[in-house]
């Protein structure tokens, strides 16, 4: 990782916590628990390995905010909110990665963009005559 963002780090753990979540909730023998964990845990993952590739875009941030979307609204679209460690888990990992996506956000939103130096000096203007 080139930039050290402490949301991106935040994200990080929330993510590796989401992937190992079910084996220590005791709640890896309900799938639909269990894959959503998974899958969310290795998708925010993803999102800051791209957050720390480029920078500038704003997209991982949106997609995190999105995957926090997803688990608060997981347990009951998967029908187990019954199964409470796994309910309160993605209620509570969603805030986790809800804050610093948002935070992310607007944080890349008022950074200047830096642009590399050009190779031709652009406030010279050159005329034929």
């Amino acid at each position: 990782m080139t930039t050290k963002r402490w949301q991106d780090w935040l994200l990080l753990l929330g993510g590796v916590w989401l992937f190992v979540a079910p084996w220590t909730l005791g709640s890896s023998s309900d799938p639909n628990s269990s894959w959503n964990a998974w899958t969310l845990g290795v998708l925010v993952l993803a999102t800051v390995w791209w957050a720390q590739a480029k920078p500038a875009d704003k997209t991982s941030g949106w997609l995190q905010a999105l995957y926090g979307v997803w688990l608060f609204a997981a347990p009951w679209t998967l029908g187990f909110s019954g199964l409470t460690s796994a309910s309160w888990n993605a209620w509570l990992t969603r805030a986790a990665i809800i804050a610093p996506a948002g935070w992310d956000i607007a944080d890349r939103s008022s950074r200047p963009v830096l642009r590399p130096p050009s190779s031709r000096n652009d406030h010279v203007t050159h005329r034929s005559h």
